[in-house]
C-alpha cells in the first residue's frame, strides 16, 4: 500500500515531512531569486530537469532509492490557481520522487472538528478569506496583500455568506508564515508549529 508523505509549499520553500526523525525538511531550489507577488516555484518551469533532479536527490537523502511507493500529500497556499495546481502535480509526478500526489489548500487543513470556519491566510501576493462547510471551501474572497485593509477583512468576514447571519462561526487566522499579525484579532491564531503538527499526521485518505 503507498505510503503518504505530507508536504507543504510555502512563500519560500517546500517542506517535506520526514516520517523517521519526525520534522519538516525545507527543499530550496539552487540559485533562485525573489521576486515580488510571484510564487517562487514559478521559476521551477524556467529548469525543469533541473528542479526535478534536485528534488529527487533531496527526496532519496530523506526516504532512500524506492520513491516510487509515496504519494505526495501536498498543502498548498489558498491562492493558487488551477493552472499553478496542474504545474505542481506535473512537477512532481515526473520528477521520479513518487507514484503520485494529491493537493490541498492551507484553508481546509486549519480545523478537524468544525464542519463550518472562515480562514484568512496571507500569500506572498494575496490575503484569502474563505468560508469553508463540510470540508469545502463555499466561498473565497481575495486582496491585493499590498495595499489590504485589515479592518475591511474583518468586516467582509461577517458577511461573507448567509450562513453568517444565522450561526456563531469560528474565524481561524493561519499564521503559518507569520505574516498576518494585523488580523489577529479576527479570531484564533493557528501557529506555525500547531498548522505543521496537523499536516504530519495527514493522510492522502483524508483529502
Amino acid at each position: 500500500m503507498a505510503k503518504t508523505v505530507p508536504m507543504i509549499i510555502t512563500n519560500q520553500n517546500i517542506l517535506v515531512w520526514d516520517i523517521e526523525n519526525e520534522e519538516f525538511k525545507p527543499f530550496n531550489m539552487p540559485a533562485l531569486s525573489t521576486v515580488p507577488n510571484i510564487p517562487f516555484y514559478h521559476q521551477f518551469a524556467e529548469k525543469i530537469a533541473e528542479g526535478q533532479y534536485y528534488f529527487k536527490e533531496f527526496m532519496k537523502g530523506i526516504y532512500g532509492k524506492k520513491l516510487s511507493k509515496y504519494i505526495f500529500a501536498i498543502i498548498v497556499p489558498d491562492d493558487t490557481s488551477k493552472l499553478e495546481s496542474i504545474f505542481i502535480n506535473e512537477f512532481f509526478v515526473n520528477s521520479g520522487a513518487c507514484k503520485a500526489v494529491a493537493q490541498m489548500p492551507m484553508a481546509l487543513a486549519l480545523s478537524k472538528n468544525d464542519d463550518n470556519y472562515i480562514s484568512v491566510s496571507k500569500s506572498s501576493r494575496n490575503v484569502i478569506l474563505e468560508y469553508i462547510r463540510n470540508h469545502e471551501i463555499v466561498v473565497s474572497k481575495m486582496y491585493d496583500a499590498t495595499v489590504c485593509d485589515a479592518k475591511k477583512v474583518a468586516g467582509d468576514a461577517k458577511v461573507l455568506h448567509i450562513d453568517m447571519e444565522y450561526r456563531n462561526i469560528p474565524v481561524y487566522v493561519n499564521n503559518f508564515n507569520m505574516n498576518m499579525d494585523e488580523f489577529f484579532e479576527m479570531g484564533t491564531v493557528i501557529t506555525p508549529k500547531e498548522f505543521m503538527e496537523k499536516i504530519a499526521v495527514i493522510d492522502v485518505e483524508k483529502l
